[in-house]
């Protein structure tokens, strides 16, 4: 992967002079994603699915496209396997309240959940008396395959979980935790947030039930996201929201409901955004998904050579750099993590996030304050880690 050809085609990294490490919130656009928002305002700003004048027939088209573009980039069943949402979060909340639990019925999720997958089943508990199993890992954020195991118990009727931790960066080995599950009868969730941007996903040969992900992560616009389902899932699921654009008819009585994706993408949708989807995606096929997980552990090794004098440093998640993806979670003794982020950012423009990255449990029962977080893309090289892990020897000496 050339770097330095990437790096030339991102404006925010291109104009200015600062080192941006919080991807695993949200990327950086490339000039073909914005160039197609740009052309969605300035040459069809309408809605799709709806009129059928030449500005909204081309909008419905480009939507087509952009799903047909999930379908081949995720290897789903077909396009019409794939809703568009706002965001990861979304997706996960429309499985969750349309899957049909009921009191009794237990969802088995891990332990460092971000809160994607974590808030609606605390509601649906208190709402419909719903159980919450979780599955431990190790106190790094290991994924413990005997320990899922043990914890399938008979009234597990749907396991949900993330595919990547945003915390630790470690990976869940999802094809095997959906054989295991599927032996059992119990079908699977995957919250993809932090593993569609880095890996090469495959829902087929991972043979998920469903799989969500934040598209705003992997370079396409805000406010779009995916969720993905086996069809007959997803005819089986209910939709969360009502309203215009899922339905065939309504009388004063009574509705019908249009079928998988329309049935979950209700009212005026995102349509710049997910016009844009499709170059995102078409531009990460261009760098080659299996070169992104080589660089990043790359950078990770550079990280992890250049904190090794940073007094008071400690690593929150495994100490092995291949096992953390794009992030690398830490803490300096002494200090806040949020101090650690603002001095970075005031002292050398490198911008991180800081706090309990939306992961409160996996702090909470670890009796951590948070961490600072840097996480790195295709567009980061050596000279951002090498300024970052700079910075971090300068705030060690002068503020630990």
């Amino acid at each position: 992967m050339d770097v330095q050809s990437v790096r030339k085609d991102f404006p925010t990294v291109r104009n200015s002079d600062a080192v941006y490490m919080d991807s695993a919130c949200q990327s950086l656009k490339p000039d073909c994603v914005i160039d197609a928002v740009m052309r969605y305002y300035t040459e069809f700003p309408a809605c799709g699915g709806r009129s059928v004048h030449s500005m909204a027939t081309a909008v419905s088209v480009g939507v087509d496209e952009s799903r047909e573009k999930l379908a081949e980039f995720f290897n789903g069943d077909a396009p019409e396997c794939f809703a568009f949402t706002k965001n990861c979060t979304e997706g996960m909340n429309i499985v969750a309240r349309g899957f049909g639990l009921k009191r009794g019925d237990a969802v088995l999720t891990t332990d460092v959940e971000h809160n994607s997958n974590h808030v609606q089943w605390i509601q649906m508990a208190e709402d419909t008396g719903i159980r919450r199993r979780f599955c431990k890992t190790s106190r790094d954020g290991v994924f413990d395959i005997e320990e899922f195991k043990r914890s399938l118990s008979k009234d597990v009727k749907l396991v949900s979980l993330g595919h990547v931790s945003n915390v630790t960066g470690c990976t869940v080995p999802l094809k095997e935790v959906t054989e295991i599950a599927h032996d059992r009868g119990i079908p699977v969730l995957a919250d993809g947030a932090q593993a569609a941007p880095h890996l090469k996903v495959d829902l087929k040969d991972l043979d998920v039930d469903f799989y969500c992900a934040s598209l705003h992560k992997m370079l396409a616009p805000t406010g779009v996201g995916m969720m993905y389902g086996k069809m007959d899932m997803l005819k089986a699921l209910r939709p969360m929201t009502g309203g215009g654009g899922i339905v065939g008819l309504t009388t004063y009585d009574g509705v019908k409901i249009s079928p998988p994706p329309e049935k979950f993408e209700a009212g005026l949708s995102n349509y710049s955004g997910i016009y844009a989807v499709k170059h995102a995606l078409e531009y990460l096929e261009r760098i080659g998904m299996e070169n992104i997980p080589k660089h990043e552990e790359m950078l990770q090794r550079r990280i992890q050579a250049g904190i090794e004098d940073v007094k008071g440093i400690s690593i929150v998640g495994p100490e092995d750099p291949a096992l953390r993806g794009g992030v690398f979670s830490f803490n300096i003794e002494g200090l806040n993590s949020h101090d650690i982020a603002m001095m970075l950012d005031n002292m050398g423009k490198v911008m991180i996030r800081s706090g309990m990255h939306c992961a409160h449990p996996f702090f909470v029962s670890r009796g951590i304050d948070g961490c600072a977080r840097a996480s790195v893309y295709i567009y980061n090289d050596e000279s951002d880690v090498d300024r970052f892990t700079g910075l971090l020897v300068k705030i060690a000496d002068t503020f630990a």
